[in-house]
């Protein structure tokens, strides 16, 4: 309760959970049957409900047509500071959570925390070596993804009743929360992105969209000729992680970003590995 005391969201979701799921008797979590979203057949077999779900959350990039990407040559890209300094390790480590679970290797942000003084000099020559080899390590590329089931269904059959959190490796989330804050300050300085895209960007907010929404309105209300708006919603959540890597890739080269990100970048998309954690 201390630490619940200590954060408004905390409490409302400790309330939350309280008045509806407190007096539910807890429910043996069974995962005996399978069937994919567009097939009616099911199955009881482990390997086909792994690849199951592996169809309906991981999406192969190499499904993609990047046909009509051509070959371009850029001469001039935006500067990069490579070097990361101490300061910078110990901010990005202590802003994570310090019970943030993590992944198979059992190292929680707490211990590091605590350790950090000892840790910090190792750490930033870690960091700065796989910048400078344009190099994302292979123990990082390791995580757990746990299946948990989506709340409030009336069975568990489908496989869209499912959802994954992942257990990332702490000293991999430190590592990328940094090149980031870089890439993010590169974006923001040399204005790579359209004013019209709010999401994850510093210091825009909720109320910016809805400002900008309210003046596109406005200006087509204002029009001699009159129009009918519309306005089309599209979650893109899903999306994130089915981008195509070519295109990714190339989508950072004509923005001239550095060969260091683009590199790092392609190191640390390459040959990611997950094991599936659910109760069987």
């Amino acid at each position: 309760m201390h630490e619940l005391s200590k954060a408004l969201k905390s409490i409302w979701r400790f309330a939350k959970w309280a008045r509806i799921e407190s007096q539910l008797s807890k429910k043996l979590s069974q995962f005996s049957s399978l069937k994919r979203s567009d097939i009616n057949h099911m199955t009881t077999m482990f390997e086909k409900k792994i690849e199951i779900l592996r169809e309906k959350f991981f999406f192969s990039s190499s499904q993609v047509n990047v046909s009509n990407i051509a070959e371009s040559f850029i001469s001039l890209t935006v500067s990069f500071n490579s070097r990361i300094t101490e300061d910078e390790v110990k901010q990005t480590i202590r802003w994570v959570k310090a019970d943030k679970v993590s992944s198979a290797s059992d190292i929680s942000n707490r211990a590091l925390q605590a350790s950090l003084a000892e840790l910090i000099s190792v750490l930033t020559s870690l960091f700065n070596a796989c910048v400078t080899h344009k190099y994302y390590l292979k123990q990082f590329k390791k995580t757990q993804t746990i299946v948990l089931r989506k709340s409030k269904k009336s069975d568990y059959i489908d496989s869209k009743t499912y959802q994954l959190i992942a257990l990332l490796d702490i000293m991999s989330k430190a590592l990328k929360s940094i090149m980031i804050k870089r890439l993010s300050d590169i974006v923001e300085t040399h204005r790579m992105l359209s004013n019209a895209q709010m999401k994850a960007r510093r210091k825009w907010f909720v109320i910016s969209t809805l400002n900008l929404l309210v003046d596109q309105v406005h200006t087509v209300w204002d029009c001699e000729i009159k129009y009918v708006i519309f306005m089309l919603s599209l979650d893109v959540v899903e999306a994130f992680n089915q981008v195509s890597h070519v295109r990714l890739l190339h989508t950072l080269k004509m923005k001239r970003t550095s060969s260091y990100i683009i590199k790092w970048t392609r190191s640390f998309l390459k040959n990611q590995e997950t094991s599936l954690i659910f109760d069987e």
